[in-house]
C-alpha cells in the first residue's frame, strides 16, 4: 500500500517539476523508483520510460495552448530519439546493474554540472 502511495506523490511532484522546468521522467523518477520502491536500476529506467508518456502528453498538450511548442524541432528529436533509445535499452540490457547505475549517476553530476554553469552567466536578455 505505502508503495502505491509512494508512486502517486512521485508521479505529482514529477508532473509539477515537468510543467515547471520540462524535467522528470528519468531524473525524478528513476531514482525514486529505484530507491524508494526498491525497483532495480534497469527496471527503474523501463518503468520511468513508461511512465513520462502521460506526463509528456500532458505537458506538451498544455504548453501548446500558450503556443510554446515548436513542433518541427520536436518532432525531429522524437523521431530521433526512438532509434537512440533502442540503442539504449540494448546497451543497458548488456551491462551489469552496478555499471548501470554508476553511469546514471554521472549524467545526474554532468547534468548538474552544466545547470550551476549556466546559472552563473548573466542572460542575454537581462538587464
Amino acid at each position: 500500500m505505502w508503495a502505491l502511495l509512494a508512486a502517486g506523490a512521485l508521479g505529482l511532484v514529477a508532473g509539477v517539476l515537468a510543467g515547471l522546468f520540462g524535467v522528470g521522467g528519468g531524473i525524478l523518477f528513476v531514482p525514486t523508483l529505484a530507491l524508494v520502491l526498491g525497483l532495480t536500476q534497469l527496471h527503474a529506467e523501463a518503468s520511468s520510460l513508461l511512465a513520462i508518456l502521460p506526463t509528456a502528453a500532458a505537458g506538451a498538450w498544455r504548453q501548446r495552448t500558450y503556443g510554446n511548442v515548436r513542433w518541427r524541432p520536436a518532432l525531429v528529436v522524437g523521431v530521433a530519439a526512438i532509434a537512440g533509445v533502442e540503442a539504449g535499452v540494448q546497451i543497458a540490457e548488456a551491462l551489469p546493474e552496478h555499471v548501470l547505475r554508476r553511469l546514471f549517476g554521472l549524467l545526474l553530476l554532468g547534468v548538474a554540472a552544466q545547470l550551476a554553469w549556466r546559472s552563473r552567466r548573466k542572460p542575454p536578455y537581462a538587464s
